[in-house]
């Protein structure tokens, strides 16, 4: 009888190669959602596309976020944040990109934000003030701003980068996002292929120090490569920035991802949501790529372009 038939088996784990192919299929794609993003032939279309991504990264990365604090059981005011985050990242295109208003330098962007954040602050005191319910107030503020600031303000950098006014700011967010990923392809390559001693194993037990060492191997090559092939279109960049930067950005990708899998375990999640096949969520795409902006971005600044 159908009704007796004993309960089926899970399914059973998708292979390395599976999880390897799903992950680079995704990685295409968003890949070419970014390319048209930066080099569309018509400026506005480029710019308005660019607002589209940005827009799009911060709103999901955000609403998975607090997705992940209140599974930890956590206080949060997801509407007040993600509305300050839409603020935050539309603020700083407008600022920045020169369509809407004359473009201003990238400080001042940072000054904006700076008002942005003081206000979502502010918003939040007298939001929990207002509230009849018997919310934990000081986690509620405190979730809801490190939302604010991991995901919005971190990806603003990527902004700040593509508007710099002293470089060819597109050819610098593809140099970043390159080398991020090339990390990230090293660090699962042979971690999967060569690693046995565990990293952290308390935050992330798939993590190993072979695989560390694959990331800064893939990041540096991948940062030399690039670096060689964009010639004049990446200002400042010798082959030592390029080695520097390479390693930089390749142990930072690291860390990102260890801060991520940090907030995931404690939510017993094992991604921030399901929209990439193989990657996971918004934020489990962004993780690296949040913690190397401001470095590349700082780099940039203060040394390539000094």
């Amino acid at each position: 009888m159908p009704g007796n038939a004993p309960n089926a088996s899970p399914p059973a784990p998708a292979s390395k190669k599976r999880v390897f192919l799903q992950r680079a299929s995704s990685s295409a794609l968003l890949w070419a959602v970014v390319l048209g993003a930066l080099f569309a032939p018509s400026p506005f279309i480029a710019a308005a596309c660019f607002f589209t991504v940005m827009v799009g990264l911060a709103f999901v990365g955000q609403w998975e976020f607090y997705g992940l604090v209140q599974r930890r059981g956590l206080a949060c005011f997801r509407n007040t944040g993600l509305v300050f985050g839409l603020i935050l990242v539309a603020s700083t295109w407008v600022n920045l990109s020169g369509l809407i208003k004359e473009q201003t330098l990238p400080a001042k962007a940072h000054d904006f934000e700076t008002g942005v954040v003081v206000l979502c602050f502010l918003g939040l005191c007298v939001r929990r003030f207002l509230a009849r319910d018997e919310t934990d107030g000081f986690a509620a503020v405190a979730t809801t701003l490190l939302g604010l600031l991991y995901v919005p303000w971190l990806l603003n950098f990527i902004q700040k980068i593509h508007f710099f006014p002293r470089a060819e700011g597109q050819w610098y967010v593809v140099y970043f996002i390159l080398v991020t990923k090339f990390s990230d392809m090293g660090a699962y390559a042979v971690g999967s292929l060569i690693g046995r001693h565990k990293m952290i194993p308390r935050v992330s037990p798939g993590k190993t120090w072979e695989g560390f060492g694959g990331a800064l191997l893939f990041s540096l090559a991948g940062s030399l490569a690039f670096a060689h092939l964009a010639g004049e279109h990446l200002t400042g960049m010798t082959p030592m920035h390029a080695a520097v930067l390479g390693l930089s950005l390749g142990a930072t990708a690291v860390l990102g991802d260890l801060i991520e899998s940090l907030f995931k375990r404690e939510a017993g999640a094992k991604d921030s949501g399901r929209l990439f096949p193989g990657i996971g969520g918004i934020l489990d795409l962004l993780d690296s790529l949040l913690f190397n902006a401001p470095l590349m971005y700082l780099y940039l600044r203060h040394v390539l372009t000094h």
